[in-house]
């Protein structure tokens, strides 16, 4: 029995699938596992050196604080890294010469010529002229606010933009995760920070300030790698946050998707009209359903099948062949069986008794039902054989093919 292939296993883009097609990533993840290490060696230096003696002089909460904080960031993390962010899946051969028919367009000019197909559609969303770009590589339409990722090959709904550092693109089913995602590692960031001095400071107060340092050499690691990280994620988190409360994409606000251009109106159809609507849409909104049925069953086209077939029983494929184009009507044999349908040929009638003679061996069904011994009517092909193709070997004999019946005179 051959073994069934997942989609996954054969999909077209450049990605990376673990569990069974369960974790979708990018083919160049590094970068997040740097993202990991880091967050997890300082969450796990803080944990283990600030929070016990801030536990013990100031309040239990801090290392709840933080072990919340922490669960947070990674699940964030985790699900903005591992989910199908939107992809969009390519035709299927059809439905490529479909489009590339319907969007063909041949030139009247010049006769013998060939011009190129137009790469743009336009759609009208809250009276706002969107362009649809064609993909090539995927052999589609793309739709509003999609776009082709260069580093993953996938055109992606609602691209926003390919983040190494979560080692995955960034579109309309991970934006939400990977916006908590940074605002929740800033406060983790500022947290962290801010423990670290509290705890240094609190040492110093029995002793200076190098002493403390001396004494907690692990909580300077963790400021200086919190004080080099907290401004770009800050800055990050700033930024994204303008972006969802204006309901754009980086890619729609590095392009300038919806700023005037040319003296023409142009505003944003996507936004909801304020602020906290925009804000709701992308954080509260329902995920829209994966595309991709990543472990579901490859299943052969029904042509591919029917070849297979035709490989493995040509002479039965060549028999139905012939009695499906050359059936007319039926012959009979009395007293005899044969497994030729619609045909009888001087084989049969030579394997039968001599002693009976040819012409009642053969019945001829009209098509109105009534059997008949002689030859059928209006014959449309009657190809001729000499008495040396025919293994009775009596001279002059011929035979006579009529729409699938035969016989001998």
């Amino acid at each position: 029995m051959p073994k069934k292939v997942r989609k996954w296993e054969v999909f077209p883009g450049k990605n990376k699938f673990y569990c069974n097609g369960r974790i979708m990533m990018a083919k160049q993840s590094g970068i997040f596992y740097l993202t990991c290490s880091l967050i997890v060696v300082t969450s796990g230096l803080f944990f283990g050196f600030d929070c016990v003696y801030l536990a013990e002089h100031v309040t239990p909460a801090i290392p709840a604080i933080g072990v919340a904080l922490f669960l947070f960031v990674m699940s964030t993390l985790f699900r903005t890294s591992f989910s199908d962010p939107g992809v969009i899946p390519r035709s299927t051969p059809d439905e490529a010469a479909e489009i590339e028919k319907q969007i063909e367009v041949p030139n009247t000019s010049s006769p013998g010529t060939y011009r190129p197909p137009p790469r743009t559609r336009e759609v009208v969303v809250k009276g706002q002229v969107i362009k649809l770009k064609y993909c090539f590589t995927c052999k589609i339409f793309r739709p509003p606010r999609a776009s082709h990722c260069s580093l993953c090959d996938n055109c992606v709904e609602r691209f926003d933009h390919h983040c190494p550092w979560v080692g995955n693109c960034v579109g309309k089913r991970n934006y939400r995760y990977f916006y908590l995602f940074i605002l929740s590692l800033s406060v983790l960031c500022i947290y962290i920070f801010a423990c670290v001095l509290t705890h240094l400071i609190l040492r110093a107060q029995n002793d200076n300030f190098l002493n403390a340092m001396k004494e907690s050499p692990a909580s300077i690691v963790e400021a200086i790698i919190c004080f080099f990280s907290v401004w770009s994620i800050i800055g990050l988190a700033g930024f994204h946050t303008y972006l969802a409360t204006s309901e754009q994409t980086t890619n729609e606000d590095i392009k300038g998707s919806f700023t005037a251009k040319r003296g023409q109106d142009n505003f944003n159809p996507y936004s909801k009209g304020s602020i906290i609507k925009n804000c709701m849409t992308v954080l509260c909104g329902p995920t829209a359903p994966s595309l991709l049925d990543r472990r579901g069953f490859v299943v052969p086209e029904v042509s591919q099948a029917l070849v297979v077939q035709v490989s493995e029983n040509p002479e039965k494929e060549h028999n139905s062949v012939n009695v499906r184009h050359e059936y007319y009507g039926s012959t009979n044999i009395t007293n005899q069986k044969t497994n030729s349908t619609g045909m009888n040929t001087a084989d049969d009638i030579n394997n039968e008794s001599k002693n009976v003679a040819k012409r009642e061996m053969i019945t001829y069904q009209t098509p109105d039902g009534t059997v008949n011994s002689k030859l059928p009517p209006n014959s449309d092909i009657v190809i001729p054989i000499t008495s040396e193709n025919t293994e009775s070997g009596t001279k002059g004999e011929k035979t006579v093919v009529s729409r699938g019946c035969s016989t001998e005179y």
